[in-house]
């Protein structure tokens, strides 16, 4: 059992013991409240890059299973846990937590006081860190740290076409996680996933009947060379972005983001739907926000808000079938609450088609 630590860019030092791949890691240190999933939560592309803390106390204790990976692989730089079950009890385990991480080459850090170290994010915001053995060298590797462009990282880097009986349905891959496949291949939909970068004329190339934006890692801005390709497919084909999808369609329609202090990042995040007055609880995992204000209302209506700080969690278009959910519809981990988003957008691609073939 090797002696870790981690030391953030504010000057506060955790220690604790290191599990997984035992290198030094820097990266975004932010936290979880999840209760249960860390197997969904850790293979999330969302996280890529990052330093990931579980509010949880007790993880790994139920083990990893063949089936709730989210990604071939995680992507995140390293985890902090306090209290790390090294012998999981589960009918469906195959591996421990541990076993996973040192197996994906990703840095774990546990018996860490969690509880002040989240109270140290919340007060001081998103900070750098760093997972080491040796605390002489963690500030010189703060100091280099330069953000990588994830999306580039997790982003499939060829197409790949999942046939169904329904209506064919393009995901733009900026990071998705399964389960959104999985969702829209439940639904009956055919679908083709495709690379971050694919041009308008791509897309129309596979001639979908919808478009879906998926999730992905780290500041929107840095696909601004997207916003017109985007906003071209998305007055073409009906569409739903979700996460990093609804950020990118709010942006190529003139709106602005901003990055929250914290994030929100949990399975028990309450959103309001505006249009019914019902209150949804929703798994989330985003840094950053669309900007109430910037929003121009004859062209978006805001179709969910946050209870908590009131940010904006939806939007739909006034004139084109664009529909935007800042939450995950697909949850896992979290409430099935708002899966019925996947319903809407899916009977709108079939009522759309009916209307097209009508027209022919």
């Amino acid at each position: 059992m090797t002696k870790g630590y981690l030391i953030l860019e504010t000057g506060e030092i955790f220690e604790g013991t290191l599990i997984g791949s035992e290198k030094q890691v820097t990266g975004e240190v932010v936290f979880n409240t999840s209760m249960t999933g860390y197997q969904e939560i850790i293979t999330d592309p969302s996280y890529a890059g990052q330093i990931l803390v579980f509010c949880y106390p007790i993880i790994g204790n139920y083990g990893v299973n063949v089936f709730d990976n989210e990604s071939k692989q995680p992507f995140l730089s390293g985890v902090i846990i306090g209290d790390h079950c090294e012998k999981p009890s589960h009918y469906q385990a195959v591996n421990s937590l541990s076993n996973q991480l040192k197996q994906a080459g990703i840095a774990g850090l546990t018996w860490v006081d969690t509880r002040a170290l989240v109270r140290v994010i919340r007060d001081k915001g998103t900070v750098k860190g760093v997972i080491s053995d040796d605390l002489s060298h963690a500030t010189p590797k703060l100091e280099s740290y330069e953000p990588t462009f994830w999306v580039k990282v997790v982003s499939t880097k060829k197409e790949k076409y999942y046939p169904n009986n329904g209506p064919h349905v393009v995901l733009i891959d900026f990071g998705y996680k399964k389960s959104i496949l999985t969702a829209l291949l439940d639904a009956g939909c055919a679908v083709t996933v495709v690379p971050y970068h694919y041009t308008y004329q791509q897309v129309c190339n596979l001639q979908p009947d919808g478009v879906v934006l998926s999730n992905g890692p780290g500041d929107p801005m840095e696909l601004k060379d997207r916003f017109q390709d985007i906003k071209k497919m998305t007055t073409r084909f009906p569409s739903l972005g979700i996460c990093l999808g609804h950020q990118l369609i709010a942006l190529a329609y003139g709106a602005k983001t901003e990055k929250l202090k914290f994030g929100h990042r949990g399975g028990n995040h309450a959103v309001k739907e505006i249009e019914t007055g019902k209150v949804r609880m929703t798994s989330q995992n985003h840094s950053y926000v669309v900007v109430n204000d910037s929003i121009d209302s004859n062209v978006f209506a805001i179709t969910f808000r946050n209870v908590n700080d009131q940010t904006v969690e939806g939007l739909r278009h006034l004139k084109y079938p664009i529909q935007s959910v800042q939450f995950h519809p697909e949850a896992h981990p979290g409430p099935s609450d708002t899966a019925h988003i996947f319903n809407r957008f899916i009977e709108q691609l079939i009522a759309l088609g009916e209307i097209s073939y009508a027209v022919k």
